[in-house]
């Protein structure tokens, strides 16, 4: 089971902290893994994204040109990463800022308001990412919740434990959404 995988968006909406947190995960159930970023100089604002891999065997290279799942936070990443979802692959879009859909008829298209969601239901925006997560995680299955709050508590700084119940709350969120 190889997933190739590929997460982006501008810089500051946490589409790194995603794969991190995806990659770490995975590692701690002792899956291969690659993660591979990729971000401009102007940070927050440019655009970013990473390239995760999971496997049960060795990975040959981090580098892939065509993914699996995609899951896109803008639209200059909808438009470079869309023709790049491998046919029947999965494509993860937040739709309450991006305002044109997906086009393909290929790929699985699932059209998430996560923005909204967290910035209305939950009353933080910066856990959108965590509600994409979780969509991704029931859809694919790839690792188990309880291996995402260990690795949320392993990889978030000690100062920012505070904020593990909410991302708990987005993740499971996301996991209801689809």
């Amino acid at each position: 089971m190889l997933q190739e995988m590929v997460f982006a968006g501008f810089g500051g909406q946490g589409v790194l902290s995603m794969g991190t947190l995806l990659a770490y995960s995975a590692m701690k159930e002792g899956k291969e893994v690659s993660w591979f970023p990729s971000y401009g100089p102007e940070m927050r604002g440019g655009t970013a994204n990473c390239m995760v891999n999971i496997s049960d065997e060795l990975i040959s290279s981090p580098i892939v040109t065509l993914f699996d799942v995609g899951v896109v936070l803008n639209l200059p990443s909808l438009k470079k990463f869309e023709p790049r979802v491998k046919k029947d692959g999965i494509l993860i879009w937040e739709n309450s800022i991006i305002k044109e859909p997906p086009e393909r008829k290929d790929i699985n298209i699932y059209g998430i308001p996560a923005i909204e969601k967290a910035s209305k239901e939950l009353e933080n925006v910066k856990v959108a990412n965590m509600i994409l997560l979780g969509c991704l995680v029931k859809l694919i299955n790839i690792v188990k919740k309880e291996s995402l709050m260990t690795a949320l508590k392993d990889t978030l700084p000690e100062r920012h434990h505070h904020l593990i119940p909410l991302n708990k709350r987005a993740i499971d969120m996301g996991m209801k959404l689809v």
